[in-house]
């Protein structure tokens, strides 16, 4: 079994490999035939990415932004964890709670953005809540389906061993929300570095949103591509070397 398990993770990463050659020689292509400065292609913008890095322009902004995804997200997992347990766990606070969850979900992100900046200035404090709060309602969302599937009869089991409240909720509670929780971390995190470079462009002076404003203005496509691929690298490498690990770690139980 071992054997054939590690074939198989062997295998996915060679289609993984080979997916993204594939998508490199495209890339090539499509830059040769169009021929345009508006669209280099995978050569230029690896060398300008380089050229960043070794300057330390990129770590320094990327750096930023990262700080900001971490902490943004964190709070938007707590907050909206809590928040989605509750209403997921209580007929009442599911009933208080929902329309709030539904109006914060369905408004834009730009005018949370906008409005926290106009409220509390164009701070880091004003950047970090206004991604957060964009960010809760869906985590509650996520994590309100969960916390109603919980299984009824574990929650008995635990009852009649007498479990305190601690042991109920890592041994009962935790381990039946984990997959829940990884989708919401999934999302939150696609989703929240999105929000962030839209606040940083807004009004922050540093960062790889406030970056990407500058090359706009100076139609600096190299520059622009080579800041997204490098965001991009890093939410992979999150993916594949930190969240695939936890949700194994998170659901092992389930196999």
């Amino acid at each position: 079994m071992t054997d054939i398990s590690a074939a198989s993770v062997d295998s996915q990463r060679w289609r993984s490999a080979a997916a993204m050659f594939a998508m490199l020689f495209v890339w090539q292509a499509v830059s040769a035939i169009v021929a345009s400065r508006l669209f280099p292609g995978p050569a230029e913008v690896v060398a300008v990415l380089l050229n960043e890095a070794w300057r330390g322009d990129l770590a320094f902004h990327l750096g930023i932004s990262l700080a900001r995804v971490a902490v943004s997200l964190s709070i938007a997992m707590v907050v909206g964890a809590a928040l989605g347990y509750a209403a997921g766990r209580s007929q009442g606070a599911d009933l208080w709670l929902k329309p709030w969850i539904v109006l914060f979900l369905n408004v834009p992100a730009l005018v949370t953005v906008i409005l926290i900046y106009v409220w509390l200035g164009l701070i880091e404090t004003a950047l970090v809540l206004a991604v957060a709060l964009n960010k809760i309602p869906n985590v509650a969302v996520t994590i309100r389906e969960g916390a109603s599937r919980l299984d009824k009869d574990l929650a008995e089991m635990a009852e009649i061993y007498r479990f305190g409240h601690a042991t109920m909720l890592r041994h009962v509670v935790l381990p039946q929300l984990a997959p829940f929780f990884m989708v919401a971390l999934r999302s939150g995190l696609a989703l929240t570095w999105k929000i962030v470079l839209l606040a940083e462009l807004l009004g922050r002076s540093n960062g790889v949103g406030f970056q990407l404003q500058v090359y706009f203005q100076n139609f600096d496509v190299p520059r622009i591509m080579a800041y997204a691929i490098s965001f991009g690298m890093v939410m992979l490498a999150l993916e594949y070397g930190l969240l695939a690990q936890m949700e194994r770690r998170l659901t092992g139980w389930q196999r």
